[in-house]
């Protein structure tokens, strides 16, 4: 079962991160959901896939009211990332989705209508929540051709979506990334092939590398905190990326 731990508190002002779950087929890939809640208010960032629905669901009731749940973020179109929409609907029907504007009328097969989807334009947008302002970043083509990142400049965190991701083995289960180096070999294949463009890595690094950033939190695998946030920028600036290897 999934359990949902608190990353960051500050009063009115919280992040909770939904990480792997131990009981999943072995079929499928892990994810991780990240709960913000601000003041009365809650946003989920990629609500993950109808399979985890049950779990997910269950994870947020034990730290937050689900009622308070007013949007979620789809940083792509991927089903592991919003295929449990239609679910999440059903418990709320005035949901918000927000998602890039390629996606608006794709995410709709996932469930939902025109008014649920909230449009994100390429150069992104400002985000109100309770008393926070979040911003949604471009990352064009990382690896999504419509793509976005969520940052929390009061939180100091980034949500980087499959950015950061690692295919980690069974039994490695640490909620941050403990052991840098170790770590990143799991996550060299997953970017080699799944990132498709150099100018747009380089471009997010640049543009990350500006920011204020305490946890880099992606969906898929640890969570990068400190120093290691840049470890992981400088790294990706030199990695080569959209190649297939055999």
């Amino acid at each position: 079962m999934k359990h949902a731990r608190c990353i960051f508190d500050e009063g009115e002002h919280q992040w909770f991160a939904i990480v792997r779950d131990p009981d999943k087929p072995g079929y499928i890939i892990d994810t991780n959901e990240y709960i913000i809640r601000s003041g009365a208010e809650l946003l989920l960032c990629d609500p993950g896939g109808i399979e985890v629905f049950p779990a997910v669901f269950s994870a947020l009731c034990q730290v937050c009211d689900p009622q308070a749940l007013k949007a979620v973020f789809a940083s792509h179109q991927d089903p592991d990332i919003v295929s449990s929409l239609a679910l999440w609907l059903e418990f709320n029907p005035d949901l918000k989705c927000y998602t890039s504007r390629l996606w608006t009328s794709f995410l709709p097969h996932f469930g939902g209508c025109a008014e649920t989807f909230k449009s994100i334009p390429d150069e992104g947008i400002e985000i109100d929540l309770g008393s926070t302002t979040l911003h949604a970043l471009p990352a064009h083509y990382l690896h999504s051709s419509g793509n976005f990142h969520l940052y929390d400049p009061k939180a100091k965190i980034l949500f980087s979506g499959d950015v950061g991701g690692a295919m980690l083995p069974e039994g490695q289960d640490d909620l941050f990334v403990e052991d840098f180096d170790q770590h990143i070999r799991y996550a060299e294949g997953f970017h080699k092939r799944w990132m498709g463009s150099e100018k747009a890595k380089n471009q997010w690094c640049d543009r990350v590398a500006m920011l204020d950033v305490d946890m880099l939190c992606p969906q898929h695998g640890a969570i990068y905190r400190g120093k290691d946030v840049h470890r992981f920028i400088d790294w990706f600036r030199e990695l080569e990326v959209g190649v297939a290897s055999n």
